[in-house]
C-alpha cells in the first residue's frame, strides 16, 4: 500500500518528496501503535471498577498524577457524586472550566468506554439507597431552574430548609462508625485542642471551641484576629490536636495551621467535603461533609449537626454531666 502511494505520489510531485511522506507515515505508525498500547495497558491495570467507593479510592490515588483538567473533572466527581448520574457531560464540563472532551477523558482514563457509562455506575449505586432524599433533590433543582417571577421569602425559606434536609440525608448515608470513633479518641486523649475555620467555617469552629470548652480540656480558637494565625498556632505540639474546618475553595489560613500542626509533631482531625481535599491529604483523622445547597448558597446544618454530635460523643465518653447549667448570676455576681 505504501509503495502504491508511492507510485501515485512520484507522477503528481518529485519522488523526494513521496519519500519524505512515506517516511512520516513509517514514523508515525509506530507511535500511534505505543500509544494504543499504552492506552490498554493502563485500562488494563485499573481493571474493573465495581462500586462508587472503589472509583473515589482510585481518583484519589491517581490525582496528584492527573492532568489539570482532569483534577478539575475528578474533584468535581468526588465532591458532586448525586449530579454526576443526571448532569450533562457539558454540564459538568462548565462547572469545571474545561472542554466537554476533558469530562470524557477522565472516564476514559479509569477503565470506562465513556462518561454515559460511569454515569450509569453511579445511578445504579443510588438506586439501592433510600430514592426519596434523591428525588426531592431532583425536583427542588427543576423548580428552581424554572422558576419564573419572584419568590415569596417563604418560599425561599423552604428551599433553604429542604436543601438542609438533603445535606443531612447524606451525612447519615455515608456517615463512617470508624472514623467518627478515631476522632473521638482523638479529641479524648489530646492534652490541648486547637480548632480553626474561617470565613462561613468560622461560626462551626466557635460553636465547637464553646461546646469543648464545657469539657475540661484546654482549648483554643485560633481566630486569626489581627492576623495572627501564625503567631496562635505557634505553640502547638505533640500530643496536641487541631480540628481543622474547611470545605472548596479551602482557607489557605486552615491549610497552613495544619501543616504547621504536622511539623510540630501533632495530630490533626479535619473537617472537609471530601477525598481530595487539600486538608484530607495532610490529616491524622477525618469526616466528611457534603452540605446541600439552595440558591447557589451552601447551608451550615451537616456541619453543626455533626460537629455537635462529635462533642457530646466525646462528652459522653468523658461521663461528663451534660445537663444545662442552672446559674442564672450575671458576670458581676
Amino acid at each position: 500500500m505504501i509503495s502504491s502511494v508511492a507510485e501515485h505520489l512520484e507522477n503528481k510531485f518529485h519522488l523526494q518528496h513521496a519519500l519524505l511522506i512515506m517516511g512520516a507515515i513509517d514514523a508515525r505508525a509506530p507511535r500511534e501503535r505505543g500509544m494504543h498500547q499504552d492506552t490498554q495497558e493502563s485500562r488494563d491495570a485499573n481493571g474493573e471498577i465495581r462500586s462508587v467507593d472503589e472509583l473515589i479510592q482510585r481518583i484519589t490515588d491517581a490525582y496528584d498524577a492527573l492532568p489539570r483538567q482532569l483534577k478539575r473533572v475528578a474533584s468535581y466527581v468526588e465532591q458532586h457524586r448525586r449530579d454526576v448520574m443526571m448532569d450533562r457531560t457539558s454540564d459538568i464540563a462548565s462547572s469545571c472550566g474545561v472542554h466537554p472532551s476533558a469530562v470524557v477523558r477522565f472516564a476514559q482514563r479509569f477503565g470506562f468506554s465513556g462518561f454515559s457509562d460511569l454515569q450509569t455506575m453511579f445511578r445504579l449505586a443510588y438506586a439501592r439507597q433510600n430514592a426519596s432524599p434523591r428525588s426531592y433533590q431532583q425536583r427542588i433543582r427543576k423548580l428552581i431552574d424554572e422558576k419564573t417571577g419572584k419568590l415569596s421569602g417563604g418560599s425561599v425559606a423552604r428551599e433553604f430548609i429542604a436543601a438542609s434536609r438533603n445535606g443531612l440525608a447524606d451525612l447519615e448515608a455515608g456517615f463512617d462508625d470508624v472514623r467518627f470513633e478515631q476522632a473521638i479518641r482523638m479529641l479524648q486523649h489530646a492534652e490541648n485542642i486547637y480548632v480553626i475555620g474561617v470565613r462561613r467555617s468560622f461560626p462551626v469552629a466557635s460553636y465547637l471551641v464553646y461546646a469543648l470548652q464545657h469539657t475540661a480540656k484546654r482549648v483554643h480558637l485560633v481566630s486569626g484576629f489581627g492576623a495572627m494565625y501564625r503567631e496562635q498556632i505557634r505553640s502547638v505540639a505533640k500530643g496536641d490536636v487541631v480540628v481543622a474546618i474547611s470545605f472548596a475553595p479551602y482557607a489557605k489560613e486552615t491549610l497552613y495551621c495544619v501543616r504547621a500542626a504536622q511539623r510540630h509533631g501533632a495530630k490533626t482531625l479535619v473537617v472537609t467535603d471530601g477525598q481530595l481535599s487539600p486538608l484530607a491529604r495532610h490529616a491524622s483523622a477525618h469526616l466528611f461533609v457534603k452540605e446541600g445547597s439552595a440558591f447557589a448558597f451552601r447551608s451550615l446544618a451537616s456541619t453543626i449537626c455533626l460537629c455537635q454530635a462529635l462533642f457530646v460523643a466525646l462528652a459522653y465518653r468523658l461521663e461528663l454531666n451534660l445537663e444545662e447549667s442552672r446559674e442564672t448570676g450575671g458576670y458581676d455576681d
